[in-house]
């Protein structure tokens, strides 16, 4: 059972939101229709996206003003001594009626906007690397890597590696890689921070159990649109690729490395032997770390968990904890254990992700509520 603000004292913040966003929707109709606006493509792209994402929304709440109107025009009747039995009657049926409308819509409204962010992020790039364990840290990664595939191969999401860097028996020391698809962002955004494996590795002789750990940054993908990055405050680096990779490596500069002066980021790739595509892969990734380090302090307060999501791999950084020998996989930040650690390997993740969903949405509305409380004992 969700939880909902009570009707009359905490409603009132929700509604002033909800009013501010129905006037911003107004107020991008009004532009998007000036017809001069047609000349400024980028614009028109990002105004109409934002007018996309409030649309269902602002037609929900304006749904639940004409219900509460409803509740007025019958509650007049009712307190107006001369009205009819029969009509009396009538009133008094309409007003619980609308009145179990007007509380689920709210709640509804609640829900969706404390997620709304969440529901139209589409594109994902994903990060994964070793951590503490050496090439045990390294097939856990790898393994990690699997277990995202498999799930997404099941929610008909689009995969593509972007860059990794394998260790000496198949692991990863790091993967890079984008996941595409309608609500990757809501169902994935959960996974950054550490996780730890307790198992007897491959590299084991003697049967000990080891813990290792790797990992794992989920940065939402932007379109051009969404994050403006000025080429002028990019350095680019060009070099020859390292390693194995034939002649071509080793006399051609494929290799590119992009610094974003103004945050520090940096990005390198050297994957592809084409130096262009090369280029194109790591303006991927810059722009969603770019992008993700001004979202994530715009967030700061509601979202500090994703702050923080690359750590530095120590075994103590951990969200979740991946037990082997008892077959056992728990989330340490909602304290859930699930006993099918073959299955969540395999990419049978639904019912994580739903809880870990749940967990986020009945903190954000607790946050929203926090915020009603203390909007409504301000003195004006």
């Amino acid at each position: 059972m969700g939880l909902s603000l009570p009707m009359a004292e905490e409603s009132s913040s929700l509604i002033a939101i909800l009013d501010d966003l129905d006037a911003r929707y107004e107020e991008i109709e009004r532009q998007v229709s000036d017809p001069a606006l047609a000349r400024e493509t980028t614009k028109l792209i990002r105004l109409s996206k934002e007018r996309g994402k409030l649309r269902p929304l602002v037609l929900k709440y304006r749904d639940y003003k004409k219900v509460a109107a409803g509740i007025g025009e019958a509650q007049q009747m009712l307190d107006d001594k001369a009205t009819d039995p029969d009509l009396r009657a009538m009133a008094q049926e309409e007003v619980e009626q609308l009145g179990a409308r007007k509380k689920v819509l709210l709640e509804d409204l609640q829900n969706t906007l404390v997620m709304a962010d969440e529901l139209h992020v589409d594109s994902v790039i994903v990060e994964i690397r070793a951590g503490t364990g050496g090439e045990e840290a390294a097939l856990f990664a790898r393994d990690l890597y699997d277990m995202y595939g498999r799930y997404a191969a099941k929610r008909h999401w689009k995969v593509e590696q972007l860059d990794f860097s394998p260790s000496d028996m198949g692991g990863f020391r790091e993967v890079i890689f984008s996941v595409k698809g309608e609500g990757v962002w809501a169902e994935l955004g959960y996974e950054g921070g550490g996780h730890r494996v307790q198992r007897v590795p491959e590299t084991e002789a003697q049967g000990r159990i080891h813990t290792s750990a790797a990992t794992v940054a989920v940065l939402p993908e932007p379109e051009d649109v969404d994050v403006e990055i000025n080429p002028a405050d990019v350095v680019e680096h060009v070099s020859r690729a390292g390693g194995p990779g034939g002649q071509n490596v080793n006399k051609v500069s494929s290799a590119i490395k992009l610094e974003h002066v103004p945050t520090g980021i940096t990005v390198s790739m050297r994957e592809e032997s084409s130096q262009h595509k090369n280029r194109a892969k790591a303006w991927r990734i810059l722009r969603s770390r770019v992008f993700e380090l001004y979202e994530s302090q715009r967030r700061a307060e509601r979202e500090s968990q994703r702050r923080t999501m690359i750590g530095s791999g120590d075994r103590s950084d951990k969200i979740r904890t991946y037990n082997f020998p008892q077959n056992r996989m728990t989330d340490h930040r909602i304290g859930l254990s699930l006993y099918n650690l073959d299955k969540v390997m395999a990419g049978d993740i639904d019912e994580l992700i739903a809880a870990l969903r749940e967990h986020d949405r009945q903190q954000r509305i607790k946050n929203l509520q926090a915020s009603s409380r203390a909007g409504a004992s301000t003195p004006k």
